[in-house]
């Protein structure tokens, strides 16, 4: 391709972006592949204002609830999880013992079925859908078969204190590589499940940055990549560089290809764009290695990441509920499962 080609592949980039609404929070998810079963799955967790986050332990035998009323879902855990909460009070993100990863990303043409409190229709808080995916399955396969059923409805509200309606989509990767996008699109459940989908953002609908993922195929990355901090950029440039970084089976080299991924795709600290007042800074980045069951975590204002290596953690049902702050600028180094301290679980955002 010459510069001119280069010049209408830009042009081209910018129609896509304008295409859809701009950035209100944005996030980025990507799961690598690497060779003998190497799974890792990475996100940037971006918001527009400060977005706490602590981590937590949670074991199996926990009694739940949808958060919604009377009518709420009720289930006993499963599986136990080191999750990344927001304001201690949703799971934003998180792994199970079982290797199952969630992450919910902002997706601003979510729109959710209608609920109502007391009615006829058993709901599940939106704070809490990534912890009753963790808490319920081991497996993609399990999750997609079991949440078709749609036995329940996802209910939604403001984050409370803001003028934020939370609207998201949820991911889940698996130890085995396989994947699923969950989304609310006009009042109904989409669901799009393929071992493929190892890369999404926030907007557009995951169906439209699968056809821009077809589009970018006929362009040499290694001579042109989109370059700015929208949805549709970021998600070009770690699908293309998530083939491309290091594959490796060494945990310590597969985390670190990922995370540069992921550091490539984040926004810098307090970076804005005129027209754009809400695009966000990156607060904080997850690594998951779904293989060797580590969780790691860094913030932007700390100055290193620390994990947390599951095998060393106590699910046994009846065990404690422990945390590890890192809400206030902690600094930890190296593996941190000893640190953390027992505590009582949050209460989820709901009704």
């Amino acid at each position: 391709m010459n510069l001119n080609g280069y010049a209408l592949a830009a042009s081209a980039a910018l129609v896509i972006a304008a295409a859809g609404p701009p950035s209100v929070d944005a996030c980025t998810r990507v799961v690598y592949n690497g060779p003998n079963g190497t799974i890792l799955t990475g996100r940037s967790m971006d918001f527009a204002m400060e977005i706490p986050a602590n981590l937590w332990v949670f074991p199996r035998g926990m009694a739940r609830d949808g958060a919604v009323g009377p009518t709420s879902v009720r289930w006993t855990s499963r599986y136990g999880s080191v999750i990344a909460s927001a304001w201690d009070i949703a799971t934003s993100d998180g792994m199970n013992e079982k290797g199952l990863v969630a992450n919910l990303l902002w997706l601003v043409a979510s729109e959710y079925p209608p609920f109502r409190k007391g009615g006829d229709r058993r709901g599940l808080s939106v704070s809490i859908w990534a912890q009753y995916a963790l808490d319920n399955f081991a497996t993609v396969a399990e999750a997609v078969e079991a949440l078709r059923r749609e036995e329940f409805v996802v209910v939604t509200d403001y984050i409370p204190g803001t003028d934020k309606f939370t609207t998201v989509h949820l991911s889940l990767s698996d130890a085995s590589g396989d994947n699923a996008i969950f989304e609310y699109i006009g009042g109904r459940l989409v669901i799009h499940h393929d071992r493929a989908h190892r890369v999404m953002t926030n907007d557009p609908v995951f169906a439209q940055q699968l056809a821009i993922a077809r589009y970018w195929e006929r362009i040499p990355g290694q001579d042109f990549l989109p370059g700015t901090n929208h949805s549709s950029d970021r998600f070009v440039r770690a699908r293309y560089y998530v083939d491309r970084v290091t594959q490796s089976d060494d945990p310590r080299i597969a985390a670190a290809a990922v995370f540069s991924v992921v550091r490539n795709v984040s926004v810098p600290y307090g970076i804005s764009i005129p027209g754009f007042p809400n695009l966000s800074t990156t607060r904080w980045r997850v690594v998951a290695d779904q293989k060797n069951l580590l969780y790691y975590f860094e913030t932007a204002i700390t100055p290193n990441a620390f994990w947390v290596d599951l095998n060393k953690v106590d699910f046994r049902e009846g065990a404690p509920v422990r945390r590890l702050r890192a809400d206030d600028r902690q600094t930890y180094s190296g593996e941190v499962s000893k640190l953390f301290e027992a505590a009582k679980p949050f209460a989820f955002q709901g009704l």
